[in-house]
């Protein structure tokens, strides 16, 4: 029995290479290797001395290949300059938007200031009305808070003038009213201290008479001290007590300290007088002068008072 054996010869079978290779570039895109260029790389003559006369040379393949990657890296390069441009345009005109709103915003703010310059200017002239409207009036203070006296308020300002200044009686001034009343109108239950009197004389002169007696020396009635002041706008009131502290200490220091309309302190200092607006001032002016320089610290008086 014969063994015939039949040879198998393996296959040559060429393993399949060809891959999808990629190029990624800083811009994001890919660069997509056929097929076909593995297939010429493979395929492609080597350098030697046989290979001189082929039709297509390695060095020639990757200078062809080379040309085309500087060709895709050209048209990359565009698009990103297209880009950075339109992006430079953008930027430029959001400088110019920001430039026109900040000369809006100084335009608006320009426009501000004028009106609350004008807002100031109405409302001084405003209280500056209101204090000529009140020009008339004094204000009583600490007049107790009797039936008997609220009832008949005109006849108790007459006897306190009968009892503080006779002399205006005398020489024959018209010392009558239009109306006397309380204010607030209503009483508030949890106040110690009776409420003001506003009085509104018929005559400005004997207004002014009674005025300037109260500031020599201290009103009484029935023996009881009461003060009489110039009746004004409550924001001139306000302005007028924020002096109260310098006032008394001006007054222990011998400066001879007033209070003028509508809110202005005066001092008779090293034979002058001297007037001020603002507290800020009068500040500044005692710390320039070494007689008065720490004796008017408000802020310190007032931790002392709390």
């Amino acid at each position: 029995m014969t063994n015939s054996t039949e040879a198998q010869k393996p296959q040559n079978t060429k393993k399949n290479k060809k891959k999808g290779a990629t190029l990624d570039t800083f811009y994001g895109a890919k660069i997509q290797n056929t097929e076909q260029i593995e297939d010429i790389q493979e395929n492609s003559p080597k350098s030697s001395k046989g290979n001189r006369n082929s039709p297509q040379t390695h060095e020639e393949f990757e200078s062809e290949r080379t040309k085309k990657m500087e060709a895709l890296w050209e048209e990359k390069w565009e698009m990103m300059q297209k880009k950075f441009t339109h992006l430079q345009n953008q930027f430029d005109q959001t400088v110019k938007e920001n430039q026109a709103l900040k000369q809006e915003l100084i335009k608006q703010s320009q426009n501000t200031k004028k009106l609350e310059e004008n807002i100031k200017y109405l409302t001084d002239k405003v209280i500056d009305l209101e204090n000529r409207g009140r020009r008339e009036n004094l204000r009583i203070i600490g007049l107790p808070e009797k039936p008997e006296i609220n009832t008949k308020l005109d006849m108790v300002i007459q006897d306190i003038i009968k009892e503080n200044c006779p002399e205006i009686l005398e020489q024959g001034g018209n010392t009558s009213t239009d109306r006397a009343h309380r204010t607030p109108s209503t009483l508030n239950p949890q106040k110690t201290t009776p409420r003001n009197v506003i009085a509104k004389f018929q005559s400005y002169q004997t207004k002014e008479k009674i005025l300037q007696e109260a500031r020599k020396r201290q009103f009484r009635y029935k023996g009881m001290p009461i003060r009489v002041t110039q009746d004004l706008a409550s924001s001139t009131l306000n302005d007028r007590k924020a002096w109260n502290m310098i006032f008394r200490k001006a007054r222990e220091l011998g400066l001879q300290p007033r209070i003028s309309y509508p809110a202005k302190l005066t001092i008779y200092f090293q034979g002058k007088v001297w007037a001020f607006n603002k507290i800020e001032d009068f500040q500044l002016f005692a710390k320039k002068r070494p007689e008065l320089c720490g004796k008017f610290d408000t802020e310190n008086q007032r931790a002392r008072n709390t």
